[in-house]
């Protein structure tokens, strides 16, 4: 009873905390299939094997919606769509119609028409390929029973057989002959687009269909994308945080740091800026700009080969993030992140002290303009 009861709790534990989709199919299979030794053991670290690969699987960057998506039919094609995409033009049927008995046709042009469509080659050639696509297949080929397509998934080493040949006509790619291809490719786009790994992910996919290289597993893409984002990640931080002396490291440091009688670190105060539009507020504005230029830190110049957009991101963030938390990251993030800041704060304080004296002179031009008395006709 002991065994049974734990053996519920797990169940439902990771039940809750996976959503539902491909991930928690995936769990239910790895739970569901356990087998109790009548002490518990087995069950107790097979628990921990299935939690910590669902829990750190690479695909957690992709929605399930998108993970369950990935290579596979995700809607039904409409009528435009499958006269597009599921035609079959005479070199197919041509193709076709060497194979022997109705349902061995059918089935190639399924598998023919469903690479194209999603960019792989299905385990089993019938899942999840929709009624209508089969339907409309069979309807060029004059198949007058679709159902005979049953005999045709009885038979494995004849799926394969056909994916060889539909390979070989399509021109098609393993995804080992581009991968180093791809890896080059991701890494330059991620160094200077920053995009994020979802964005990674379809930017991935989209060169894998537009070269013709077959989608491989999505753990194998995921893991990729991933890999390839940290790495230009690191190496952005890594090439920034090289750039300022050792006495501008110092300097910016002590931006991170609470001056004596003060609540707030220098950084803190300095992304405050201006806040009351008058001749005090301006003074201020100005003393900031001076002191900020005075520092020299937004003067560091960067490597050429470091894309503008990136400083911009790592400044952004820069702006925004609170001093304790930004003193709690890697020392080359930290510090790539200052220098960035850094650049940035010497242009911003310019610009609100300039906004700010138009602001002044507006509102001094409208002042004396209401003031002045109204002359009588």
């Amino acid at each position: 009873m002991i065994v049974i009861a734990w053996w519920t709790l797990a169940y439902v534990s990771v039940r809750s905390h996976l959503a539902s989709g491909p991930r928690l199919k995936l769990a239910a299979r790895q739970v569901t299939g356990w087998r109790s030794s009548g002490n518990g053991s087995i069950a107790r670290v097979t628990v921990g094997r299935a939690w910590s690969y669902l829990a750190f699987m690479p695909v957690n960057f992709l929605s399930d919606g998108e993970a369950a998506r990935y290579g596979r039919f995700a809607d039904v094609p409409g009528r435009t769509e499958l006269e597009k995409l599921f035609f079959l033009d005479n070199a197919d049927k041509a193709l076709i119609s060497k194979k022997r008995g109705p349902h061995n046709r059918l089935g190639f042009a399924v598998q023919l028409t469903s690479v194209r469509y999603i960019g792989r080659f299905l385990a089993d050639p019938l899942d999840g390929v929709p009624t209508e696509v089969i339907d409309y297949l069979a309807e060029q080929l004059a198949i007058a029973d679709a159902s005979c397509l049953k005999l045709y998934a009885q038979r494995e080493p004849t799926h394969r057989e056909h994916a060889g040949q539909i390979q070989t006509k399509l021109g098609l790619k393993d995804f080992g002959q581009a991968e180093a291809e791809l890896e080059t490719t991701l890494a330059a786009h991620a160094w200077n687009s920053g995009d994020g790994p979802t964005a990674m992910f379809q930017y991935a996919v989209r060169w894998l269909r537009e070269n013709d290289v077959l989608l491989p597993g999505i753990t194998t893409l995921t893991r990729m994308v991933a890999r390839i984002r940290e790495e230009q990640t690191e190496r952005l931080y890594a090439t920034v945080a090289a750039m300022p002396t050792s006495e501008q490291v110092e300097a910016l440091e002590q931006l991170l740091e609470v001056p004596p009688g003060k609540t707030m670190t220098e950084l803190e105060r300095w992304r405050q800026g201006p806040s009351k539009a008058s001749g005090p507020g301006m003074v201020k504005a100005l003393q900031l700009v001076e002191e900020i230029l005075g520092a020299g830190l937004g003067r560091l110049e960067l490597d050429v080969s470091v894309p503008r957009r990136r400083v911009l991101e790592l400044a952004k963030y820069g702006l925004t993030v609170r001093s304790a938390q930004l003193k709690r990251h890697p020392d080359a993030r930290r510090l790539a992140t200052l220098v960035a800041t850094a650049r940035r704060l010497e242009t911003k304080t310019i610009d609100d002290a300039l906004e700010l004296l138009d602001l002044l002179m507006v509102t001094e031009l409208l002042g004396r303009r209401t003031a002045r008395p109204t002359s009588r006709r």
